[in-house]
Parts: structure tokens; sequence; C-alpha cells
């Protein structure tokens, strides 16, 4: 075969070869087209199908749904219904009567093709899915007013893909069921406003005092803007976002050619509380549970910006506890209780569950004339005073550095790192002190030399656990309250982590939310964090029962009690005092927090103008609030000490060493103080401040037999104590004595070196043990013996020598002497003088029927007169 022809025939091969590959590639396009549209197909089908399955429960469209909202139950902790909210303040009024400034208020707001669609808008839905998509779910909604009014009338809130078709569905038969001016009609009378106002007209009235139809441009933009959060645009509790919400709904009303740019500026200009009506003339409600409802509120709207308490038909399951609650109320708005200075005074309280950090009651103020005013409990923001001290001080230390309750502090005069002085509240300073008695004395300048040791960061760190709003610069006069703000329920959630083993909780008072399907709930419980380690609770607790046992929170003391606690009180700048006159010794805001095992309870009394100031008895009421809350609470309840963790040992310190030294055997009980160690840091080392007394020296015994007593003297040389003379301890003696070898019975405690023993027995041996004592400190006792010269067998003697020299004496005489013998004192006439020793036998035989060891009498060295004893008797 040629060269030519082989050419030929690789290039029809060739040629064949790239055909093949065309009808392969088309191929291949063909099967990939034919995929996709099947996937479409089935995709369509899916959805389709999906769809039906969606909506196939869905509610069935009725007008009484979608006209009148459904009242949600409030429930306590015993999940019982306590009132409902949504059942009053409603005016209805028909579509021909609403402004159409008004409508055109809302239609730009809310939904400004609300003409144009078909109850769902395509071109908001689209947008709405690309940020979805782009942004995550639920980021961005496109819900037109026909799919609000479905939504408030039938749904539950929650952002679900079946929520969502059951929406649409919903919304195309009610766009097919009623006519667009009735669907508008439906919603703006549905919808809430706050202030316990249903409904555009309703509304209208309670923020201006006006028909609808007397609205001006402004107002009507305000209205408008409020259903989307009431409570966070209310132009009286928050003006600035008020007016800045009102603001955006006529800039929208400007774009979508409702008003002119003229319009829209004038009416913007116009201040937000123009025309807003007068407090005076609100709805007043002093209900004992407004204060509790407001929480409730502020959780919801939290939980889910969608929810609305007043209109969802809710089940509120709330950890409200009626008894407290309405105790707190009646103690704030009566004199039954407390006797307040005056009417203006004001206080704030919260009520905490230690263990759960659930909210038991509120104290929402006193006197309070509107319903959702300011809250003292919950919006109040004041600097705390001293009871920042155990969280940003003591806490800290004992966390970071294991500080023991012990640890010495020495309360010296000290200045601020910029040289500014800082003073303790009576301008004195007590030396070394304890970390324990610091703080139950509220002293300032251990406090911040507290905080200088463990250093703001570390400190700043332990206060944001347990919750408070502590800005990242933090200054040195946070040591002692200064500085941040905070409120008595943040400060209640605080020193509740004390209380419970270092676990922090925070406060809350809705525990799950049931949705009107009875099928959907949130369990809205906030989770429990570790806070601190469990020494720190502890320790910290352990000293703040010193503050109401003997420091300056005795007042909110209540008895048989384990109770902790911490008084705080804030004061005046010297500009403020010269501006204002205050007195000295004015408290600006007056604090207690305090907690058992069961309940913790913060406490802020003050005014709302700070002009205002509390004086030396309005000062102690946060304490007699604290007490008599606590006491309440606590008087059918058994209320447990709190434990102590084996990471603590309890150790016995002799009080002033430093470092901590164990007492010895010879410290004075007076001296040994019990105090926590974190384990392995307590003291090992005993201190040897205090040695063994000294014993009494050259103790000696005479008898004096002129006077018949016996005489004993012995010398100390020893002062026990400081070298500081002023704390030098001069002992007493103990004075014990046996006579014949028998029982020891104490003589007399004397400051003397001598000792005058009267009348001792004849013939008696004496032994004397004389003890040295200071304190609970006791020497070794000095001893010494003496035997008293016996009469009798003196005179035995003397009569022995007369029957030597002869007869003498016989006769009457002679018997007087042998009837005297008996009781013959050493050196008296020899026998024969019958009428003197006959007297002194009597005497003698007197002496020995009173056999007591007991009949001396004794006087101490010094005594001008030998006959100064007071003869003792014996009874027996």
């Amino acid at each position: 075969m040629s060269e030519q022809y082989k050419t030929r025939e690789e290039k029809r091969k060739q040629a064949q070869g790239k055909k093949g590959k065309k009808k392969q590639q088309t191929g291949l396009i063909k099967k990939i087209f034919l995929s996709l549209i099947a996937l479409a197909i089935v995709g369509m089908v899916i959805g389709v199908g999906t769809f039906a399955f969606f909506i196939s429960d869905a509610p069935k469209v009725n007008e009484a749904a979608l006209k009148d909202p459904l009242s949600t139950k409030v429930l306590d902790r015993n999940d019982k219904v306590v009132f409902e909210l949504g059942k009053e303040n409603r005016e209805y009024v028909p579509f021909n009567e609403i402004p159409k400034t008004v409508e055109e208020a809302f239609l730009a707001t809310e939904d400004v093709r609300f003409y144009e669609h078909h109850g769902v808008d395509i071109l908001r839905l689209g947008s709405a899915v690309i940020a979805n998509v782009t942004q995550g779910f639920g980021s961005q909604g496109a819900s037109t007013i026909t799919q609000q009014l479905v939504k408030r009338s039938y749904l539950t809130p929650e952002k679900t893909l079946k929520r969502k078709a059951q929406e649409l569905w919903l919304s195309f038969q009610i766009e097919q069921k009623y006519t667009k001016e009735e669907i508008f009609e439906m919603y703006v009378n549905k919808i809430y406003f706050g202030e316990g106002a249903y409904g555009v007209a309703t509304a209208s009235k309670m923020y201006f005092g006006k028909e609808l139809n007397e609205l001006t441009l402004d107002e009507a933009a305000l209205l408008a803007g409020l259903p989307q959060s009431p409570n966070n645009y209310s132009p009286f509790d928050n003006p600035e976002r008020g007016k800045k919400r009102r603001d955006i709904v006529l800039m929208l009303m400007n774009k979508h050619g409702f008003i002119s740019k003229e319009e829209m500026e004038k009416a913007q200009s116009t201040k937000i509380d123009t025309a807003l009506i007068k407090e005076e003339k609100r709805e007043k409600d002093t209900a004992p549970y407004d204060a509790f409802i407001d929480q409730i509120i502020d959780e919801v709207e939290d939980i889910g910006k969608d929810l609305n308490i007043f209109t969802d038909g809710l089940e509120i399951h709330t950890t409200l506890d009626t008894n407290a609650q309405e105790y707190v109320y009646k103690m704030l708005n009566s004199d039954e209780i407390i006797n307040y200075p005056s009417e203006e005074f004001q206080a704030g309280l919260t009520v905490l569950d230690t263990k759960t950090g659930e909210i038991l009651a509120i104290g929402g103020g006193r006197n309070q004339k509107v319903k959702r005013g300011f809250n003292f409990a919950t919006d109040l923001k004041r600097q705390p005073g001293s009871t920042i001290k155990p969280i940003l001080d003591y806490g800290p230390a004992v966390e970071y550095l294991k500080w023991s309750t012990y640890e010495q502090i020495i309360d010296e005069p000290y200045t601020y790192s910029d040289g500014t002085k800082i003073n303790n509240y009576n301008k004195k300073h007590i030396g070394q002190v304890s970390a324990r008695d610091a703080l139950a004395k509220s002293l300032n300048i251990p406090a911040l030399k507290a905080m200088h040791a463990v250093g703001k960061d570390k400190a700043r760190n332990f206060g944001v656990k347990l919750g408070l709003p502590l800005k990242e610069d933090m200054y040195e006069s946070n040591a002692i309250g200064g500085g941040d703000l905070i409120s008595p329920m943040q400060l209640a959630g605080a020193y509740s982590a004390f209380g419970n083993n270092g676990i922090y909780t925070k406060p809350h008072a809705v525990r799950k939310i049931v949705f009107k399907d009875k099928n959907t709930e949130i369990t809205t419980k906030p989770k429990q964090e570790v806070v601190m380690k469990d020494y720190t609770a502890f320790m910290v607790t352990d000293m703040l029962k010193s503050v109401v046992k003997y420091g300056t929170g005795r007042a909110a003391n209540v008895s048989g009690l384990p109770l902790a606690g911490k008084t705080g009180t804030t004061n005046y700048s010297a500009d403020e005092k010269e501006k204002w006159d205050i007195p000295s010794g004015a408290a600006k805001d007056a604090w207690f927090a305090g907690y058992t095992t069961n309940f913790t309870i913060a406490v802020w009394n003050g005014y709302s103008d700070q002009k205002e100031y509390l004086g030396n008895d309005s000062q102690q009421l946060a304490k007699k609030m604290f007490k008599n809350v606590m006491g309440h609470l606590s008087q059918d309840v058994k209320t447990k000490d709190f434990k102590k963790p084996s990471s603590v040992k309890k150790v016995s310190v002799e009080k002033g060493s430093n470092p901590p030294r164990l007492p010895s055997e010879f410290t004075p009980k007076d001296m040994i103080v019990t105090e926590y160690f974190v384990k392995g840091t307590e003291p090992t080392k005993v201190s040897e401040t205090f040695d063994k007394l000294d014993a009494p020296q050259d103790l000696k015994a005479s008898y004096q037999e002129a006077t018949n007593e016996i005489m004993l003297e012995w010398k100390y040389p020893q002062e026990t104590g400081d070298e500081d003379e002023t704390n030098l301890t001069k002992p007493t003696f103990e004075v014990k004595y046996s006579l014949d070898e028998g029982p020891e019975k104490v003589l007399s405690l004397t400051e003397d070196m001598a000792l005058r023993l009267l009348s001792p027995v004849g013939g008696g041996t004496y032994t004397f043990k004389v003890t040295a004592i200071v304190g609970d400190q006791k020497s070794d006792p000095a001893t010494t013996t003496i035997t008293i010269p016996d009469p009798m067998t003196e005179a035995e003697d003397q009569w022995d020598e007369g029957q030597q020299d002869g007869d003498v004496g016989e006769g009457d005489d002679g018997e007087g002497a042998t009837d005297g013998f008996p009781g013959t004192l050493p050196g008296t006439t020899p026998p024969g003088n019958g009428n003197g020793n006959g007297s002194g036998g009597n005497n003698g035989q007197d002496g020995n029927d009173d056999e007591g060891d007991d009949d001396v009498s004794v006087i101490p060295n010094g005594s001008s007169d030998s006959n100064a004893s007071i003869s003792s008797t014996d009874e027996s």
C-alpha cells in the first residue's frame, strides 16, 4: 500500500472520529438539559407537595379571630393564672372614619404596595429571599399588611417554613374573602400601640387626648411608628427613640409621594412632646403586679420581636411569688410597715430565688402614677456605693489571690495613683485589720488596697461575670462604689451567685411561653454559669455574715437566720454640696443587698431629683426594708446555713499575727479568732508571742505567834504584754491551800503579793500554792509548807515540867487548869493558874468543836487593822 493511500485512510478515520465526538457532546448536553427539566418538575412536585402538607392543618379563616385579639394569660410560679392581659381599652373605628393622613402613614411604613398585591408582595418577597439566603433565614421580612393581620390573628411568631407557608395561604384566602378597605380596617383596629391601647383610635386618645380626625401629620406619623415596638418607641418613656422613629415614618411618606419635602421637614422639626397628653391625665393604675408585668413585657419582647403579649393569646408561665409581690407593694405604697420621710422618697427593690435566679417580686417604686412608668428596680442606674466591695475588691482577691478571711491589711493614710487622698467614712484609721473586719466596718482604704492587689482588669472581669455592665476603662474609685451605674435587679443577680456556691443565673421573670395553638412553646430559663470558685463564694459570704452581726448592717439582721449582706451609700461631691446646699452627712443613695440560701434581696433608696438628699434616719430605711421583706418571706420557710465546701479549711489563728500563726498553748482565748482559708494556704507555724507565764518566786510562809496568823509572801518581777508600757498586763494571783494533805481549796484571788491568814488550826500542816494568771494563761504554781505549833502539845510539856518540880497547884485551881487544858494557847502561863486557864479551856473547847478547815480569815498584805478580818462560820 502506497504512502498516499495510507494518508487518505488516516484522514478518513480522523474525520469519523471528530464526528463521533460532536455526537457525544450533543448527547451529553441533551441529557443534562433533560435532567434539569426533570429535576425542576420533581422540585415543583415536591414543593407543591410540601406546601400542601404545610397548609393541611392551617387554621380556618374567621372574622372573629381577625377582629378580636386573644388575651394573654399570666401564670405564677405555681402555674396558677393570676391575671389576663389584652382585654380592655379598645375602641373600634370603621375605615371611612380613618383620616387619609393616618392611612398613608401606615401604608408608607408597613406596606406601600398594599392596594396592588393580592396578599403577598412578590417584589418584596424576592428581596427578602435573597437577604435570607445571604444573611440567614429570618434576617429580613417581607410581610404585607394582610400577612401581618394573619400572623397576629392565627399563627405563632416563630420563623419556620411551615408558618410562612400557612401565612401565605391564609393571606391569599383573606384577600379573596375581604376587600382591601376591610383588611386595612381590621389591621389598624387590632394592633397594639403600647400604654394598654389597642387600635389606632384608642392610641390617639391615649397619647394625644384627641379624636382620630384631629391628629396632625407628625402625630399620625408617631402612631404609625409605634406598633413595631411600642415600648422602645414610647414617647413617654423613650422620647429620643420615639422621635427618631417618627421622623423615619415621615421620611418614608415623602419618599413614596404622600407628602412633600417641606411638609416632612416641618413635621420633623416639631418637638415630640408638644401635643402629648399630660401625665396626670393618663390612665392611673397602682395594681400590685404592675412592676412585675413591666419585667414580663420586656423579657417577652427580648425573646421574640414578633411577640405581642397583649394580642397573641399566649400563656406566660412566670416566676411570680404572689405573696412576696403583694407584700412588697404594700410596704412601698403604705405606711403600715415603714414610715417614709416624704411622698417623693423613692425605692427600688428586687427579690430573687437565690438558687435559680427567678424573680419572685419587684418593687418598682413608690406612688407610681402611670402604668409602665419608670421602674426603680430595673430602669434605675445609680452608683452602688460600698455594696460593690464584695464584687470588685474582696471577691476577686479571694478568687485570684486566695486571700483568707483573716488577710491582714493596714488601714492607714492612702492615696489613689494620681495622689488624690482617699478616706474612710469617719476619716480615721485603725491600723492592721483583717479582711473580715474591714468589710464588716466598710473601710474604704483596705477595699482599695484589695483592688490594687488583684488588679483592675481581674476585678472588672469578676464583676462582668456576675452580670454587671462595667465599662472597659475602670477607675480606682470603682473599688468603693464610684464610676459605673447599676440597678437593684443587677445587684441582686450578682449577690445571688455568692449565695449559690458561685453559680450565676441571670435574673428572669419568664419560665416558658406557650402559644395559642397549645402545641408550640419556648422555654426561656437562662443557662446557669459557674463564675467563681466555691471557696470564693463561701468565704465572701462568711465575711458578709459579719456585716450583719457586728458591722454596718446590724439593722438589717433577722434573728435566727443565717444571713449575709452589705450596706452602701453614695455621697455628694464638694461642688454638689456647695451648689445645692447639701448638709454634712447627707447621702445621695442608700443601698442594702443581702441573701440567705433561699432569697436574695437588693434595695435602693433615694430621690428622683438628686438635689433631694437622704438624712441620717432615711439612710437606714434600706436596711429596714430588707429586714421586713426577708423576715416576711422566711417566717414559714426552713432556711439552711451556707455549707462549707471541701476547698475551705476552718482554722484558729492568733489574733494580730501577721503572717498568720496558729495559737500556742499559752495564747489567751480572747486572742484567738476562727477564720477560713483556701485549703493548702492555711498557716502551719505556731505563734511564739505568748510564752508560758513565770511562776511566782520566793514564796514564804511564816507563823506569827503573837497574832496567831500565817504571813504568806512572794515575788513576781515579770509583767506580760507588749513593750509599750500602756499595754503591760499585771497578773492576778490565785492562792490555794490544803490542810494536813486534805483537798485543795482556793483561799484568794489577789493582785497583791502577800496575804495573811488568821487563826490557823493549831498543830496543822498547811501547804500553799500560788499561781500567776493573765487572761486564760496560768503559770506553774509556787509551793511552800508550814506547820503551826500545837497548843496542847506545848501545855503537856509544861505540865510534865511542873510535876517534876514538885506538888504544886493541887486542888481546885489545878482542876481548873486541867479543864482548860485543851484550849491553852502557846505562850500562856504554865498550869497552876486555874482562873486564867479555865477560861482558856472554854475557848479551846469551842475551837475543837469548829472542825471546818474553812474557819480561817484572810487579810491581804497592807491591812492596818489586825482585827479587820471577817470571821467565817461553819454553817453546817
